[in-house]
């Protein structure tokens, strides 16, 4: 299961918790309040931890797309052709500005990332 699907189920059950925490505080369950607060406190940290590693991974590849030799943006002949182009540079990795780690970088436009100039 991908980070986004677990972060995304995790959300779900804290939701459900936190609902069922309400329903319990509205009829004053003293026993059901203690266990759905305990349950929330461990979703929440493990939902921490998900969204931390996720940021994690996501800086990790941004420092290695920056670490990269050479970058440019791409011209919109080379954009309708990125089959061709990818063929004839090795290593070229395309990085749209809508993306997470396009919004990472900061991106305006449609860049590639290459070890050697192309």
């Amino acid at each position: 299961m991908s980070i986004k699907q677990e972060i995304q189920n995790l959300n779900n059950r804290l939701d459900k918790c936190n609902h069922k925490l309400e329903g319990a505080k509205s009829r004053g369950d003293s026993e059901l309040i203690t266990r759905f607060t305990d349950e929330a406190d461990k979703l929440s940290k493990k939902l921490a931890q998900l969204k931390h590693k996720q940021q994690y991974e996501l800086n990790k590849e941004r420092r290695g797309l920056g670490d990269m030799a050479f970058s440019r943006e791409l011209t919109k002949a080379e954009q309708a052709d990125l089959g061709k182009l990818k063929k004839s540079v090795k290593g070229l990795v395309v990085v749209h500005p809508m993306t997470k780690i396009g919004k990472e970088m900061r991106l305006d436009v449609i860049t590639g990332f290459a070890p050697k100039e192309f």
